[in-house]
């Protein structure tokens, strides 16, 4: 026999989003500062015009996507995207540590 047990799913939360955002921003230069390298391979190939700059335009991306989703009322994308940014920055984070380790 089959639960019919039905999930409530995470409202999406633009204070998360932008929070995390931020705390990419800032574990990404961390990370670089301490020897790290960009792991993404579009962000890796906007670093010629800068690190800031590259960063910041990555960042106008996701703020971009995000918005874009809740406006085509898809809020899921945006749960989605907290998820995803959150273990974007519990990665960074890793590298922090193990790269001053090292």
């Amino acid at each position: 026999m089959f639960l019919n047990i039905r999930r409530e799913f995470p409202a999406p939360s633009l204070t998360v989003f932008f929070s995390l955002q931020a705390l990419d921003l800032l574990t990404t230069l961390i990370g670089l500062r301490v020897g790290a390298s960009e792991g993404s391979y579009f962000v890796s190939r906007l670093m010629h015009l800068g690190t800031i700059e590259a960063l910041l335009i990555s960042k106008t991306f996701a703020i971009l996507l995000g918005l874009a989703a809740l406006r085509l009322k898809r809020p899921r994308v945006v749960v989605f995207l907290n998820y995803m940014f959150a273990v974007i920055v519990t990665w960074n984070l890793a590298m922090i540590i193990y790269t001053a380790r090292a």
